[in-house]
């Protein structure tokens, strides 16, 4: 070998001994073990590219678990092992850390397909170890820059100041300013940038008209020509609810005889400026399209996107044989988790707009000649249909009832019933006190409560025990969440088991992918879980139970 070969060689084991000292033995250990749980199942399928992405995290969470605990160690000024004995300890540790992680990732296509057979979904042959690896490797490796990059910053603003102050003093000082530094800069341009692109992004898609939806002809669909709301400004999910759905042609052959066309009114984000004036605005389009006319009023609050589950509205038309008029109005382009991250307030604010101004001229209307009026959201939208109805404000005059489904786990209400819930009822199924106003369902009707009687509001929950979006909770961090104690929901894989820390990553994981799962299963409600909460809410006259049965079997073909 030659000499610039060997300066070569030996300049790289150089580097390459520095950069494995400069990892701290403890932290790895621990970055493995936490690594290792992250390849247990939680509530959701995954990906490899999502498995690759959670044991990163989770990796990552745990070496700076370990590093921190060897600071500690360090800081208390505790008695040190002997060079000997620590390099025991280290190998020992390595070997069993290894054997771990070897064995979970040997396991873990087994849990993901303890959770895939609930959802009756394909088995996966293996976990793809390799390319998880690769993945989990790459997002360990960017965290653990980015955290060397913050201490190097740490250290600096700590030199510097102490010059000035006392070195504890400087440490803290230079500790609080980096991590405002880190967080304006992750807030201003990390996150306000990637909000903007996605925003822009999905504002440009929202404007796009889809060649197979052509706008509405009638006088009497909103988004017509003599509608007041603009077709191009209805968005493209506003386009698609108002010219969906069953016509009254499709009711009328299913029940063998007449029905009437449901009439939908929505509003979108360009309608107008203001939430304020997006809702005078729809109150003023239901007044011209008759809506107030109709049986049953809904007014439906959208998820982030301002889609309107059709699973979900459809069935209800069915139900009243087209009886029925619903109203939305659009307050985002983000998805629902991003909406609830980033923006929560905007769909609070237009909910409460829209049910404001439809409550207040309902009101005004004799009450034997007004529609009865229920409230509707999925997701998102349930959390701010919620919020929009403070029962105190309507108890003199109530609304009829609600169907809520898919709540986000911030949901007030939601909250505070099933932390109530009588006593021998699971978190993912809660019985709340009487069951006269609030009962909750999932995939098997579970609202027929023996002995109990609706009172003047029905409020039905529809969630499943899979739904992340419901189930996730941050105190899972440092407890075990009460949904994961038997009895478990029939949807969730016996093999979840609950770590510290760990969890809670899988949840926030589990989370973000809720609507890849099978209809059915974690945040994807099913037509058939709907109708049997708008039978207990609506209480439709004259629909047998075969009717039930044959519209169910009529939308499992269509989903």
């Amino acid at each position: 070998m030659s000499h610039a070969n060997r300066s070569i060689s030996t300049g790289l084991w150089g580097y390459a001994a520095r950069l494995r000292r400069s990892f701290s033995t403890t932290g790895l250990l621990f970055a493995t073990l936490f690594f290792a749980a992250s390849l247990t199942p939680s509530l959701m399928p995954r990906t490899v590219l999502t498995q690759g992405a959670l044991s990163g995290f989770s990796a990552a969470a745990g070496y700076a678990f370990g590093t921190f605990l060897r600071w500690l160690w360090t800081y208390l000024e505790l008695r040190e092992p002997s060079a000997r004995t620590s390099r025991t300890i280290k190998l020992i540790a390595a070997v069993v850390c290894l054997a771990v992680a070897v064995a979970f990732l040997w396991k873990a296509s087994e849990w993901q397909n303890s959770v895939r057979e609930l959802m009756g979904m394909e088995r996966v042959e293996t976990a793809d170890p390799l390319m998880l690896g690769l993945v989990a490797a790459a997002i360990f490796a960017a965290l653990v820059v980015l955290a060397r990059l913050f201490n190097i910053v740490f250290g600096v603003l700590s030199r510097w100041l102490q010059r000035y102050v006392p070195r504890r003093v400087s440490n803290v000082i230079g500790g609080l300013i980096a991590v405002a530094l880190f967080w304006s800069v992750a807030e201003g341009v990390f996150f306000r940038m990637a909000l903007r692109t996605i925003d822009n992004s999905l504002r440009q898609l929202d404007a796009l008209i889809d060649d197979d939806i052509a706008g509405p002809a009638g006088p009497m669909k909103t988004g017509s020509s003599a509608s007041l709301v603009d077709w191009h400004d209805l968005g493209r999910q506003g386009r698609r609810y108002v010219v969906t759905g069953p016509t009254a042609a499709d009711i009328g052959n299913f029940f063998q005889g007449e029905a009437l066309e449901p009439i939908r009114v929505y509003v979108g984000l360009n309608s107008a400026e203001t939430a304020e004036e997006r809702a005078k605005l729809a109150l003023e389009e239901m007044k011209r399209v008759g809506a107030f006319d109709r049986s049953i009023l809904v007014v439906v609050v959208p998820t982030g996107t301002g889609w309107v589950d059709p699973a979900a509205m459809d069935p209800l038309e069915y139900l009243h044989k087209g009886d029925v008029a619903s109203v939305a109005m659009q307050y985002s382009y983000l998805l629902s988790w991003l909406s609830l991250l980033f923006e929560p307030g905007y769909g609070a604010e237009a909910g409460n707009a829209l049910f404001k101004e439809v409550y207040g001229y309902w009101t005004t209307l004799p009450r034997d000649d007004r529609p009865k009026l229920y409230l509707h959201g999925l997701s998102l939208g349930s959390m701010n249909s919620e919020i929009s109805a403070d029962l105190f404000n309507v108890i003199g005059d109530p609304f009829q009832g609600a169907l809520w489904s898919g709540p986000p786990f911030p949901s007030r209400t939601w909250n505070m019933v099933t932390a109530n819930r009588n006593p021998g009822s699971p978190e993912w199924l809660p019985r709340f006190r009487d069951g006269s106003i609030i009962r909750f369902t999932n995939q098997s009707n579970a609202l027929d409560i023996p002995g109990a009687q609706w009172g003047p509001i029905r409020i039905v929950y529809l969630q499943y025990a899979s739904d992340p979006v419901t189930f996730f909770n941050p105190k899972a961090f440092y407890r075990e969440p009460d949904w994961m104690k038997a009895p478990r929901g029939p949807d969730v894989s016996p093999a979840l088991r609950w770590y510290p820390g760990i969890t809670m990553l899988q949840l926030a994981f589990d989370m973000a992918v809720g609507t890849t799962s099978p209809i059915g299963y974690g945040h994807v409600y099913a037509p058939q879980h709907y109708i049997d909460g708008w039978m207990a809410v609506t209480d439709p006259a004259g629909v047998t139970t075969d009717d039930v049965g044959r519209l169910k079997e009529l939308f499992k073909d269509r989903y």
